[in-house]
């Protein structure tokens, strides 16, 4: 690990960044013009699904043909979304890129209400004429996990025309997201602040975490309060927006028949609510497990008081170090080579052949992603020169893998891998990553200080995703009950998580219980439960992967990350070695984090 410091490599303007630092997306159309080509090329075939109403069930051949034309348009349109979205995120203030979203986005509902009637006429058809079907055109037996997981849902899709009018509604529900993420992207600014040397340090959306890292308490306070100080002042604004995503998928469970928004979610990827609550209650059962942490954050970091400021800093004084991107991608190849050349040789295709959109420039989406094109996929960083930037890199590249190796593995209508199992390629990359740079230390400050990391992760993900999931629900059931979501009631809701999650060990400060305003994942549609239940899922994963060696690294790589969505979710990981139908993979994780925060405390004697 190196100790040579850089700075921080930023960019004013999306004009300035070196090419090599950009992401390929003229791999995907060399020019806007070849973009807007296929653009009408999409238009002009959506009439072609529609000319399929009403003649689903007429033959096997019929069904076929369009199925395999829905295929075909989904693979261009998955290009031509990719590009739209790709361009706007790495400059929100461009406005051409912002109408090609837009203009992506609507040729979305379009497509989405032309194959309206797809549900509907499925669900006419009796298991006796698809067997017919499928006898007699064994092709059609691709589509058939699929066609049987429409057919599940069959007491919750409407008519034709009320699936149309849904379809259309599509357009208005995404607008709550898209508010937030111009609110928070493009218009809020954030007073900068100054370190002890007199030394401006700007606050924007991805410098914040890195300044609560820093090792100057009144610079990770100023920061503190210079980010809550903008959200203070829009307050109104950002409640209306959360009060508006809970009122729209709502409505969309209301209509198709759910007991709630809950239940519509997680039917869509095929699991059962009762997942969502046990990792609630077995998170409440280890809640003394995370307080014990918070007493030994707060008698390492040799304060009289705690605050929320003071999570994020490193316990160990001098490991407040810079990673540059080529130390991180060079560790990131070492410590996932057990999963052999082929996982190795993709992940250098990807880091040599601008896969990665690496730096920070004005206007650029925060946090960071992965987009799995079919062409190959794409990964948004904005890389800090820290160990939180160096594992973001081996998480977005576990998604991207994982996205690869099922479209390269599936055929297209089982290549798309569901979000209960979205966040365990990735996570699993954290923890190889991990344990690798834990066996090459024999310094104990070193190793304490990535321990120290580790919990944090555990913290960050079990713990804090978990709240996350609480507060989510909690407000979903405000808006089915028709309970007023607003600053104060959000605010309130929130307060008693956080007192409840971090215990009496730390002080609650007043900005945080804004902290709900912040987080874009509250409009993913119950998405954060999922890190929480993949994080548990993936150590559980990688330890089979370190302790097994081949056959473990094979059914990994086969069973689950060529899997695609081939099989419900739990089954996947079931193959994979992980059962996540139990609250077992969820305790064991927490009782490594409670050993992890002993031997913390052991070696920081």
């Amino acid at each position: 690990m190196s100790e040579i410091a850089k700075e921080t490599i930023s960019y004013e303007k999306r004009s300035d960044v070196p090419k090599e630092y950009t992401w390929a997306v003229t791999d995907l159309y060399a020019t806007d013009e070849d973009w807007k080509k296929d653009h009408l090329k999409i238009k002009e075939r959506i009439p072609q699904l529609e000319n399929y109403q009403g003649k689903l069930g007429e033959s096997a051949e019929s069904l076929l043909a369009f199925l395999r034309l829905q295929d075909d348009i989904s693979v261009l349109f998955d290009q031509f979304a990719s590009y739209a979205t790709l361009s706007s995120d790495v400059d929100t203030k461009n406005t051409t890129y912002q109408g090609f979203r837009d203009q992506m986005l609507s040729t979305y509902v379009a497509m989405s209400a032309a194959v309206s009637f797809l549900e509907p006429e499925l669900l006419t058809l009796s298991d006796e004429k698809l067997d017919a079907f499928y006898a007699a055109q064994p092709d059609l037996k691709v589509y058939q996990r699929y066609i049987n997981d429409i057919r599940r849902k069959k007491a919750h899709i409407l008519s034709n025309e009320e699936e149309k009018i849904l379809a259309a509604a599509n357009d208005l529900a995404q607008a709550p997201d898209s508010i937030f993420s111009l609110l928070s992207d493009a218009d809020m600014t954030f007073d900068s602040i100054t370190d002890i040397e007199g030394k401006r340090l700007p606050v924007t959306q991805s410098s914040y975490i890195p300044l609560l890292q820093n090792t100057n308490r009144n610079v990770r306070k100023d920061a503190f309060e210079s980010y809550y100080k903008t959200y203070d002042g829009l307050k109104n604004t950002a409640a209306a927006i959360l009060s508006a995503q809970m009122k729209q998928l709502q409505f969309f469970a209301n209509m198709r028949k759910y007991d709630s928004a809950l239940s519509a979610s997680l039917d869509n990827t095929n699991v059962n609510t009762q997942v969502y609550y046990n990792l609630i209650e077995a998170v409440h059962e280890n809640m003394e497990s995370m307080y014990k942490y918070v007493r030994l954050r707060k008698k390492l970091l040799k304060v009289d008081a705690l605050h929320m400021y003071d999570l994020y800093v490193p316990i160990v004084p001098d490991s407040n170090r810079s990673i540059p991107f080529e130390e991180a991608k060079n560790n990131i190849l070492a410590a996932l080579s057990v999963l052999g050349d082929d996982y190795t040789a993709l992940l250098k295709e990807g880091f040599a052949n601008r896969w990665i959109d690496i730096y920070e420039n004005t206007g650029k989406r925060s946090g960071a992603y992965s987009c799995g094109v079919r062409k190959h996929p794409f990964v948004l960083l904005n890389y800090k020169n820290t160990l939180d930037s160096e594992f973001t890199t081996a998480h977005e590249m576990g998604h991207a893998l994982h996205s690869y190796l099922s479209n390269k593995t599936q055929p297209v209508i089982d290549s798309q891998y569901v979000i209960f199992v979205a966040e365990v390629a990735s996570t699993c990359n954290e923890s190889l990553l991990m344990q690798y740079l834990l066996q090459h230390t024999t310094d104990k400050k070193e190793r304490a200080y990535l321990i120290n990391y580790f919990l944090e992760q555990f913290r960050a993900t079990i713990y804090r995703q978990t709240m996350f999931a609480e507060f989510e629900l909690k407000m979903s059931q405000m808006a089915q009950n028709g309970e007023s979501i607003n600053t104060e009631t959000a605010s309130k809701v929130y307060h008693d998580l956080i007192d409840l999650y971090f215990g009496k060990d730390i002080v609650h400060d007043a900005q945080i219980d804004l902290e709900w305003a912040r987080i874009p994942h509250f409009y993913y549609n119950f998405y954060v439960y999922q890190y929480a239940t993949g994080f548990s899922a993936a150590i559980a994963l990688s330890q089979k992967i370190l302790k097994e060696g081949a056959p473990a690294v094979k059914a990994y790589k086969e069973n689950f990350l060529s899997a695609g969505c081939s099989k419900d979710p739990v089954s996947i990981l079931r193959d994979a070695g992980v059962d996540m139908s139990t609250k077992k993979p969820v305790e064991e994780a927490l009782q490594l984090f409670d050993s992890l925060v002993d031997e913390l405390e052991t070696l920081m004697k």
